[in-house]
């Protein structure tokens, strides 16, 4: 994009003045942020615009990507960055004496997500722009995020997340394109005047969904997307009479329901008012981006929707928006009259699915009380496509009446979302090999078997331009000295890298690189957390989502196992290690709570005793998110990927981990197996019971973990000293994690993760890495190699597959 510095410093001073009434030299930090978003998003202005008209002029094929989650971390530098003016931006800002870390990093990052899911949304929508296809995001405008998580007194507390305290800069409210919502009501049957069939609903709660559009921009390229997410507001909110009479609650209660809708991302759902909230944003932003579809269609082209799924295609991203399928039946049905099978045609051509579990509580099932009442005609049509397909399932399978109920979308007092989506899109795809073959081979085995052509795998990806150009500038400026540009959009190109393994000269300054990004991160935690890291230390990371499949348990059982051994065996002297965590639990999930105060209990123990300081340290990285993870994946050496084998659909940190030259300790699973191969076994640490050891315990029941404790005395003193008071004194903190290892807790078998079968493994690999470390030549070459071989995991090659594969796009270049 055209850059002008005179332009762009006189719109700069002009905005500060008009916006805020100050000069430079009066202005704050944050003040001047905003304004250099402001004049940025002017230079991205144009782009965007033309974009959006070289779309309407040639109507076109396009992929509207809907996720409850869009983690796409700060805007400025990558805007920047893929606007190809960030250097000319620093330049201005210098020559005006601004410091232009300063002002990134006032620039809050988007609470618009959480995990891998809203992450990989985020990357699936720069790729898009990057490779010149017409692709847009749909989800909610959360106020508050998810939450801020803050630790005290080692516990997870939650507090709002206020990234929208001061207004955004980098999006457009379109209160001309707000669509109605409705909740609730009654059904009310009548006849069209040409004697058809006709439903509606009476008495419906309605609330307004406002787009906020946020511009996607492509990398050395013209192309600017659109990401649009939605508000909800009452129409009617406000009731003066009950305020005038004082009742001042009362007056704004409507207001408050509607807003609670785009409130908060992942509510707690442990009871049926939280269930009901979870649903009801699911259905809003399914409805309200159905609405804007279909809108923009019969403004164009009338109520024949006979070219609707020609020109859309819809990605369901996980089971969230999968209410949209029976959305998109009614308002073809009933807002425009279309037939049944007209409507069912349209739907079938038009939806494709990504499954991103195999945790069948991750399965979403909705109580039909639940779902029924807040979306009465939508469950009606829910029935009538559970009905005819039933029809179909009995003619196929006449006597097999177990087959039929795990056919069956209305199942045991439930809607089975996956089931529904499975049934309903054309396309349905995991996220890794293993994964896409477990939901074949076992967990969706009996859906596979009947629709066995819908089924195929689209491993994930990361985009290079975040997670390695702009993460870290260092390491980006040592490659492309080596083989030149072209890998930004091309992360195949990183092989030519491998042709440097055995010279030193490269080596040593890859190692020089690492070494200053954990200076910067160590740094980075002096000055926020008070926490002290030793930078010579080999830093063993493991960031990512709490939950228990992703074993966050193990690695802080082996610390413990660590500390013991340190003291009780005065020849032990290991490598200086940092083991850095970083996770958010869900906020009603009281055993992943559980580990992080354990997580911080230990860290407090071994961080305090003389006995094993300059050998070990554990630090806990509070309110983990995008902007902190980019400078943190720079720094690792270690990238733990150790979720039990066959629960991690794919991962994409072990993806950001090694394009920054972290080795992978993991498990075969999820794309740790595709890493593995690409990068080969010499250069990654793998432990653990596959997948298939895994399921062949399950089927004969044959795993019993005390078995692991009584031929490891060590591990055995591990797991008791969670309830022997040398971690608490009240022996009850740590009980439940003790209790669902050996005994099992909540009905569940003992240690459903596997942790006590993979821990002698674990700390065998664990051993390996602190021999392999002491080799700093041997060490190059397995971070070289892992970086070389990284280029199978950009997000550029998954959107291309899925072009090719699901899509079915064209390309449109932007003038």
């Amino acid at each position: 994009m055209e850059f002008n510095a005179e332009e762009f410093r006189n719109d700069l001073e002009t905005r500060l003045r008009r916006q805020y009434g100050k000069d430079i030299g009066h202005a704050s930090n944050h003040d001047l942020y905003d304004a250099v978003s402001a004049s940025a998003m002017a230079i991205i202005m144009p782009k965007w615009m033309a974009t959006r008209h070289q779309y309407e002029k040639e109507p076109t094929r396009q992929i509207y990507y809907l996720s409850a989650e869009f983690l796409m971390g700060r805007a400025l530098s990558n805007n920047l960055i893929n606007a190809g003016i960030k250097e000319q931006v620093k330049s201005v800002l210098k020559d005006m004496n601004i410091n232009y870390d300063l002002l990134e990093d006032e620039e809050p990052d988007a609470g618009l997500g959480n995990g891998g899911l809203g992450r990989l949304a985020a990357c699936f929508l720069d790729s898009l722009a990057t490779l010149d296809y017409p692709g847009h995001g749909y989800g909610i405008r959360y106020e508050y995020g998810m939450f801020e998580q803050r630790i005290e007194n080692g516990y997870q507390v939650e507090y709002p997340d206020r990234w929208l305290k001061h207004r955004d800069p980098w999006e457009i409210k379109r209160s001309d394109l707000a669509v109605t919502v409705k909740f609730g009501g009654n059904i009310v049957y009548g006849k069209t005047p040409d004697g058809q069939d006709h439903f509606y609903i009476e008495g419906a709660e309605e609330v307004t969904a406002t787009p906020y559009d946020m511009p996607i921009v492509g990398y050395d390229t013209n192309t600017v997307n659109t990401l649009r997410l939605w508000e909800a507001t009452s129409p009617d909110g406000f009731d003066l009479q009950l305020f005038n009479d004082m009742q001042y609650h009362r007056a704004v209660e409507r207001q408050n329901d509607a807003e609670n809708i785009s409130r908060v991302l992942y509510p707690n759902d442990s009871g049926p008012s939280g269930k009901t909230l979870r649903l009801k944003q699911q259905y809003f932003f399914s409805s309200a981006s159905l609405q804007d579809l279909v809108h923009c269609y019969v403004s164009r082209y009338g109520t024949d929707f006979s070219r609707f799924a020609e020109l859309h295609v819809i990605q369901l991203n996980d089971t969230h928006p999968v209410v949209a399928i029976p959305e998109l039946m009614r308002i073809l049905i009933d807002d425009y009259g279309c037939g049944w099978d007209t409507a069912w045609n349209v739907v079938t051509k038009t939806f494709a699915y990504t499954n991103h579990t195999i945790l069948a509580e991750a399965l979403e099932k909705w109580p039909i009380e639940i779902f029924q009442g807040l979306l009465p005609r939508v469950y009606q049509i829910v029935e009538e496509i559970n009905r005819r397909f039933q029809i179909q399932v009995r003619e196929r399978y006449p006597n097999d009446y177990n087959l039929q109920s795990k056919l069956s979308i209305i199942d045991s007092g439930k809607v089975h979302m996956a089931r529904l989506a499975i049934h309903s899109c054309f396309s349905v795809n995991g996220v890794a090999e293993l994964h896409t073959e477990l939901l074949k081979t076992r967990e969706l085995k009996e859906w596979a078997d009947l629709y066995p052509e819908k089924f195929n795998n689209k491993t994930n990806g990361i985009t290079q331009r975040r997670w390695l150009l702009n993460a870290n500038p260092r390491l980006a400026d040592f490659i492309t000295k080596r083989i030149g540009h072209g890998w930004e959009k091309d992360l195949t190109k990183l092989s030519g890298l491998k042709k440097y393994v055995d010279d030193e000269d490269s080596l040593n300054e890859l190692m020089a690189i690492k070494k200053e990004n954990k200076r910067e991160l160590a740094e980075y935690l002096k000055n926020t957390q008070n926490e002290f890291l030793d930078p010579d230390s080999i830093f063993d990371v493991q960031v990512k989502r709490l939950h228990e499949y992703k074993r966050q348990l193990l690695n802080v059982l082996h610390i413990m196992y660590m500390y013991n051994r340190i003291i009780s065996d005065p020849s032990y002297n290991p490598i200086p290690r940092t083991f850095i965590f970083g996770a958010k639990s869900a906020s009603g999930y009281r055993r992943a709570k559980s580990i992080i105060k354990l997580i911080n209990t230990v860290a407090e123990r071994v961080n305090n005793d003389h006995r094993v300081r300059g050998k070990i340290r554990v630090v806990f990285i509070e309110n983990y998110r995008v902007s902190v993870a980019e400078k943190i994946f720079p720094a690792a050496d270690v990238s733990e990927q150790i979720s039990t084998a066959g629960k991690e659909a794919s991962g994409t940190s072990n993806m950001k981990f090694m394009i920054n030259g972290a080795v992978t300790l993991g498990t075969m699973d999820g794309a740790n197996i595709e890493i593995v191969q690409e990068a080969d076994a010499e250069n990654e640490f793998v432990f653990g019971l596959t997948s298939e050891q895994i399921v062949e315990m399950e089927d004969k029941h044959s795993y019993n973990p005390i078995e692991y404790l009584q031929r490891n005395p060590a591990l055995n003193k591990v797991i008791e000293q969670l309830v022997d008071g040398t971690y608490d004194p009240s022996r009850q903190l740590f009980k439940e994690i003790h209790d669902s290892l050996i005994y099992g807790v909540e009905g569940q078998r003992p240690d459903v993760y596997y942790i006590l079968a993979d821990f002698a493994s674990y700390c065998e690999a664990e051993s390996k890495i602190e021999q392999a470390y002491k080799d700093s030549h041997k060490w190059a070459q397995m971070a070289l190699m892992n970086i070389a071989s990284s280029g199978k995991f950009s997000s550029d090659r998954t959107i291309e597959q899925y072009v090719q594969d699901i899509w079915h796009l064209n390309k449109l270049f932007i003038q």
